[in-house]
């Protein structure tokens, strides 16, 4: 029997993970949104995909919770997307209204299911949902680090004209402007970026990084990044699903880890079958520990202000 995998919001993030999902022939996937008939259509289409593509996956489009009932994971996209000039802070209590309101529903119909969230801004989004969903903290979690490290690698891949595969790079704290790009800890085939590249080019890497999501929405005008977002939250779901025991970037809630205490932070977790399995704490420099508190704050602002 498949798995089945609730999307909430049935927008580009939404339809584009959907698609990766069944594209990876990971689970059945149920397309939800308060739209009339765009669910429904996206969904039809993808299914009537799958004798071309190759993947036996359902997928259906909905406006009712009940069909989301049992879901093993529930991705949650909805919410307003950033327009130019728009900051994600300025998304922030529109879309806890939007965020509150789906994971009250998705938890009662799927009580066991793994919560990824998605919505923006990130951090304080998934802290909403960890407290209305009521779950233990191990099966809520945000997709923004594995976003915001490949699109570092993106870049580096760019300036030393080498193969992403080759690339791995690691970015902590919230998903925004106060993300820390790490490149001590950033490596091409294990070396350190800071051994091939000089400060001038790493610090423009990093803030491009920094800024990768408003860079992509100044761009298209009329929405945001949804490609790349999709293969992140699928890249989580592989891990959570085949149990790998993955060390990848996420938001997770910290009790203390990093000195940080009660705030969902993007650091290094192990992913597997039981959702977030263990967080992996990393010696930091003065400098990078002061930039994580500073996101810290940051992101304890935005809780804040929402009450959460």
């Amino acid at each position: 029997m498949r798995r089945k995998i609730t999307v909430v919001g049935a927008g580009n993030v939404g339809a584009t993970t959907a698609q990766r999902i069944v594209d990876n022939h990971l689970a059945d996937v149920v397309l939800i949104d308060i739209l009339e008939g765009v669910q429904q259509g996206k969904g039809l289409d993808m299914l009537e995909s799958g004798p071309v593509c190759a993947y036996d996956c359902q997928i259906t489009g909905t406006n009712d919770y009940k069909d989301t009932a049992n879901s093993d994971l529930v991705v949650i996209t909805a919410g307003l997307a950033r327009k130019p000039g728009m900051s994600r802070d300025d998304l922030l209590k529109t879309n806890f209204e939007i965020v509150k309101g789906v994971t009250e529903q998705a938890a009662k119909h799927s009580p066991d299911a793994i919560l990824i969230v998605v919505s923006n801004p990130l951090d304080a989004m998934v802290q909403t949902a960890y407290k209305v969903s009521g779950f233990p903290k191990n099966r809520v979690m945000g997709m923004a680090g594995i976003l915001d490290s490949a699109r570092m690698s993106a870049f580096i891949a760019l300036e030393l004209k080498v193969s992403v595969e080759n690339i791995s790079c690691f970015v902590l704290g919230g998903h925004g402007d106060s993300m820390v790009p790490l490149p001590r800890y950033s490596t091409v085939s294990g070396i350190p970026i800071t051994e091939l590249l000089p400060k001038d080019k790493i610090d423009a890497i990093v803030k491009r990084t920094q800024g990768g999501g408003a860079e992509i929405v100044s761009l298209l005008k009329t929405g945001s990044a949804y490609y790349a977002p999709s293969a992140a939250t699928v890249e989580m779901i592989k891990a959570i699903f085949f149990d790998k025991k993955k060390i990848l970037p996420c938001a997770a809630l910290l009790e203390g880890e990093y000195g940080i205490n009660g705030l969902f932070v993007g650091v290094p977790v192990k992913l597997g079958t039981k959702g977030v399995e263990e967080i992996v704490q990393v010696k930091l420099t003065a400098e990078e520990d002061a930039a994580l508190k500073k996101s810290a704050a940051s992101v304890k602002e935005l809780v804040g202000i929402i009450g959460v």
